[in-house]
């Protein structure tokens, strides 16, 4: 994966983009990638940067459809920036916002098996366990197929509770939901 080489890159101790700046500035060598303190920290940033460009694009294609005369009116009616915002553009792109929170409610125990296992190593793994990478570990290293089946089918049934559950209030709260 892209981002992990990236983050490899960066934060390697020995050349390390990052790790190399802050030996230059006088400090000591961080151990960004084996460190169970920054284990958290460092995946957290990496999925925010990874997700952030698609986000960005859904939401600016949503404001782009705004209709600009709202924000003409608003304006003389001495509505500042800040309450544009707050009157115009989130009631105007909130059906947007629902069907995007639900999908990613839908996906909300899905951590990203790739990113988390290729960021595994003998240091982190108590912190940086999550269940992909635990089902992966029980069903096809130690070879028991059931129990880690049963936990997939777990987190799969919770996805789909979340699921149905954000898709129920959001209908009860006047939008059209995913289904």
């Amino acid at each position: 994966m892209i981002v992990i080489g990236i983050a490899y890159i960066f934060f390697t101790t020995e050349g390390g983009l990052v790790n190399e700046l802050i030996a230059w500035l006088g400090g000591d060598k961080i151990p960004f990638l084996t460190s169970t303190g920054w284990f958290r920290s460092m995946i957290l940033s990496e999925i925010v940067w990874k997700e952030s460009g698609w986000g960005t694009i859904i939401f600016l294609a949503a404001i782009a459809g705004v209709d600009p005369q709202l924000y003409e009116a608003a304006r003389m009616d001495g509505a500042g920036r800040f309450r544009q915002l707050w009157h115009v553009t989130l009631p105007a792109i909130r059906s947007t916002i629902v069907i995007l929170l639900i999908l990613r409610l839908g996906n909300f125990l899905d951590t990203g098996f790739e990113q988390i296992f290729l960021s595994l190593n003998a240091t982190n793994r108590e912190v940086g366990e999550v269940f992909d990478t635990y089902v992966y570990r029980l069903g096809l290293q130690e070879g028991r197929y059931s129990y880690s089946t049963a936990i997939g089918l777990f987190k799969s049934a919770i996805g789909l509770i979340m699921l149905a559950g954000a898709n129920y209030c959001a209908k009860r709260l006047g939008e059209e939901g995913v289904y």
